[in-house]
């Protein structure tokens, strides 16, 4: 089989067949930060719910896959494999600021023995922190070139953060100007697939899906209302975009398999926030 082949072989996994993906994101426990384990206590019971419930991915860490890959049958998510892990989340600023593949030598060995349909790591820019830069762009062009050798499509999570002093640590930086050539970077540096945070506008969101050349997944982002969940991701995909990556937004939910059924129906079938609101009510398909 040529590497081209196993690397689309595995794609196929991951993307729906039209190309599109839900990438349910509860990978979070790997980055040291206590407000995102709310929801995540019970990680055995969350896999199978969000299994059952049917994303076309579920994103984890190499300590908590065994739980999505030991569920037998064919018929479950695909598993997309965190590779890094670093100190960006906490509430806290630190002095020494990382970003570090989870297993240097055999950066993608856990994928490939788990059976894996993707491997994300993180493509991070943060004011006064020109070194957390360059780890991450040395972490993505080695990726790039072990994927090459197995076959294994990469996503690459290009992420703007600025300082916020008043709440801690670091926020989201939805500035196009600065997402627009990370994101290029990213697909630069190899990207088979970005998961991109959202621009402050929806309506400049072509702009990053013009500068990926591959498909783009928006980044959820922290828990917000349902109602406003549904209408920022109809906003985005309505520029293009190819799917979500939700985390907060899905498990930290009362009802997360009411809301994996609605971003399906927006990211399969097209529907609005209206729609989704009555499937996620239980009043639509």
């Amino acid at each position: 089989m040529s590497l081209f082949t196993s690397h689309k072989a595995r794609l196929n996994r991951f993307l729906g067949p039209d190309g599109r993906c839900l990438d349910v994101a509860i990978d979070h426990g790997v980055f040291n930060e206590h407000s995102f384990l709310s929801g995540l206590e019970d990680m055995p019971a969350v896999v199978r719910a969000l299994a059952d419930a049917g994303p076309d991915a579920i994103q984890m860490n190499i300590g908590q896959a065994d739980l999505l890959q030991s569920i037998p049958g064919s018929r479950k998510p695909a598993l997309v494999l965190r590779t890094d892990v670093g100190n960006l989340y906490n509430s806290t600023t630190h002095r020494v600021m990382f970003n570090q593949l989870v297993h240097h030598d055999e950066p993608i060995i856990g994928a490939l023995k788990l059976d894996a349909a993707c491997v994300v790591c993180n493509l991070l820019l943060m004011p006064g922190e020109p070194d957390l830069h360059r780890q991450t762009v040395l972490n993505a062009s080695r990726l790039r070139a072990v994927c090459d050798h197995y076959g294994m499509p990469l996503m690459i999570e290009p992420l703007v953060l600025k300082p916020n002093e008043a709440s801690g640590g670091y926020q989201v930086d939805g500035n196009k100007k600065l997402i627009v050539p990370l994101v290029r970077q990213a697909r630069e540096l190899g990207a088979d697939v970005i998961k991109a945070d959202p621009t402050e506008h929806a309506a400049d969101y072509h702009e990053v899906i013009a500068a990926a050349r591959c498909p783009v997944l928006v980044r959820g982002g922290g828990r917000k209302p349902i109602d406003v969940a549904f209408q920022e991701a109809h906003a985005f995909l309505a520029q293009g975009a190819h799917g979500l990556v939700y985390g907060r937004n899905v498990y930290q939910h009362p009802n997360p398999a009411r809301v994996v059924r609605a971003f399906m129906a927006m990211i399969h079938d097209g529907a609005d926030a209206a729609r989704a609101m009555a499937i996620y009510d239980g009043h639509g398909k």
